[in-house]
Formats: structure tokens, sequence, C-alpha cells
């Protein structure tokens, strides 16, 4: 093992909070796969087969379902079969138009009152995402060193339980965002508004760490249409 899989392994666990319990861990595992589209729109999931693969009961796999049905990741039809949705661009553009309006307080009011430890672990962050932007094969580490950044923002002003409360929220808009990911331009830009938002937090500057994020998170919604074009399969069409 690197010493950066050993540092991003560390980064990881920390991200994924406090899930110990087994329909935890499942929901953690189902909407990683979920949402980096191992796991397609409109796959049928069997709870007797997810219960086999995991090693346990059905009830975890159940609660973890539950789970990802409020994330809107998934829809149970009952008595009949649990389907994973296609993204919806309506849900999309609203998940998108809170993490703006949340996020860019959340850097101004980091920028006023920071930490040496925030700066820190935000430089290491942006280190580890510099050495994948060539490698795009590690998107999946790359894509999770992007969440580990932005929750490390929310965790300097103490408002974790903030970022867990959106993160579930933004499950139609984090899918489009993995589909725009495996490209070196667009890890370039995501690095670079990092450094950008980062920067601004250590000049204490919050007008232009509010400016660098919104520019931040403005990347994605304005490709929508060329992906829905690009991955017809992977939206919901019904929307407008």
């Amino acid at each position: 093992m690197t010493v950066l899989e050993q540092r991003f392994g560390a980064v990881r666990a920390i991200a994924a909070g406090p899930h110990g319990t087994a329909a935890g861990r499942i929901y953690e595992n189902l909407r990683l796969r979920i949402i980096t589209v191992e796991i397609a729109p409109d796959t049928v999931l069997s709870r007797a087969t997810l219960a086999k693969e995991y090693g346990v009961s059905q009830t975890p796999v159940r609660e973890a379902l539950q789970r990802l049905e409020q994330d809107g990741l998934v829809e149970t039809f009952p008595q009949s079969r649990t389907v994973v949705t296609r993204i919806d661009p309506d849900a999309l553009t609203e998940s998108h138009f809170l993490r703006r309006a949340v996020e860019t307080e959340v850097v101004r009011h980091l920028a006023q009152s920071h930490t040496p430890e925030t700066l820190s672990e935000l430089d290491a962050l942006i280190a580890m995402q510099e050495t994948l932007i060539e490698n795009t094969e590690q998107v999946a580490m790359f894509y999770d060193l992007d969440e580990s950044f932005h929750r490390a923002l929310f965790g300097g002003i103490g408002y974790i339980g903030l970022h867990n409360m959106i993160r579930s929220r933004s499950g139609h808009l984090d899918r489009a965002r993995r589909l725009d990911m495996p490209r070196k331009e667009k890890m370039r830009e995501i690095v670079d508004g990092h450094i950008a938002i980062a920067e601004a937090v250590r000049a204490s500057d919050p007008e232009a760490a509010a400016v660098a994020m919104r520019e931040h998170l403005s990347g994605t919604l304005k490709r929508i249409e060329m992906l829905r074009q690009a991955n017809p399969d992977a939206f919901d069409t019904s929307s407008r």
C-alpha cells in the first residue's frame, strides 16, 4: 500500500462518519456504487441477493434501502421490487441551489475564523488530489477526496451535521458530477477551485472565498444538457 493510499484510507474513514452499524456500512457502500454508476439507473436491487453479497440478514439491507429511498436514489414498489432511480434534473437543480447557498456562507464564516489545523487538512486533501489528475482510473479516489474537502470546510466551523444533511439531498447532483468527472480537464478545474477557496480562507477574505465557491460549484450545472445528451439512459426524461 502506497503512502497516498494509506492517507486516503484514513480520509475515507473520517468522511464516512458514524456508520458503524451493518445498515450504515451497506448504505454507504451502495450509495457510493450508485453515485459512481457502478450500479446503473434502472437496476433492480434484490434484498436477498444483497444480503448474500454483504453476508448479513435482510434486515440491515432493508434499512439501507430505506435510507437510499429517502435520498431519492432508489424507488421501492410494494410487493414488487426496488429500482435505482434515474437522475432527476429538477432534484439536481434544487440540490445545487441548496449547496451553493449554504457552502458560500460556510466559507465566509471559515475565512473569518479558521485554524491552522483546518488549513493543513485542506492543503493535504488538495495535494492528494493533485497526484491523481493524470490518472483517470483513480477517479473514485479523486471523487472521495473532493467530498472530503467540502466536508472539511463544514468541519472547520463545526457544522458537520449540516454537511451530512446536504449530502443526503445531493444524490442526483453527485451522480451528474460523477458522469462529468473522468476528464483530466474537469479534475484540474476541481482542484483549481479548491486551491482558490483555500487561498481565500487563508487570506481571511470572506468575499473572495464566497466568489471562489460559487464559481467552483457552477461547472456541472453548466454542462447538464450536454451530460443528458451523452448519457440519455441515466436521466429521467419526464423532468423538464
